[in-house]
């Protein structure tokens, strides 16, 4: 979907080079066996990304944009960052506790408005069922996102952090969220510092 392009070793330059060493350095030291394959898109903002079934088959991403604006450093900490992720298992964790939430507010949704539908009519306590259970729906799932998903996914986001800092040291983490909090003050075009990628 985001038109990633992985790494091909035998074809890369000396930065897509860098960028392979860098994340199976990484890997290694986070106890990933399966070296992640690597691959960039193209886009203006600043984004990476780790994705896969598992820490040993994961894919590990970064766009144009955040080439472009970081240099090696902060890319190093951001790489660490993603790769923590892989390490705890993240990916798969956060889609199960969505599937469990999801499945939790069909089946409460269910119930609740069978329960609040009544009625002897059958026709119309049909529709009103149909349309209570949308807005069960609805409002179940903002508040467990709210209650549950939301916190749990930015308590796996600082625990990536943590794992990026001992990973790539904690100088080049700081440097790295540093220099995502100030892409978001500047704008797209303003480098921040020299990049790691040439225009």
């Amino acid at each position: 979907m985001q038109g990633v392009q992985i790494i091909d070793v035998d074809r890369a330059g000396p930065e897509e080079r860098w960028l392979l060493s860098t994340v199976h350095n990484l890997a290694r030291e986070a106890g990933i066996t399966g070296m992640p394959e690597v691959g960039i898109w193209d886009s203006p903002e600043v984004n990476a990304f780790c994705t896969g079934p598992t820490k040993n088959s994961s894919l590990v991403a970064v766009s144009t944009g955040i080439l472009r604006r970081m240099n090696h450093d902060e890319l190093e900490g951001v790489l660490a960052h993603e790769l923590s992720h892989a390490a705890n298992g993240d990916m798969v964790t956060m889609t199960l506790v969505q599937g469990m939430v999801n499945s939790f507010v069909i089946f409460a949704s269910f119930i609740l408005s069978r329960m609040l539908a009544g009625g002897n009519n059958r026709n119309r306590s049909g529709f009103v069922e149909m349309m209570t259970r949308m807005v069960l729906q609805v409002a179940l799932s903002t508040l467990a996102a709210v209650l549950i998903v939301c916190p749990y996914s930015r308590w796996r986001e600082f625990r990536a952090d943590a794992g990026g800092a001992r990973l790539a040291g904690k100088n080049k983490m700081i440097s790295a969220l540093q220099a995502l909090q100030d892409s978001f003050r500047l704008p797209q075009g303003a480098p921040v510092a020299a990049p790691a990628w040439p225009a």
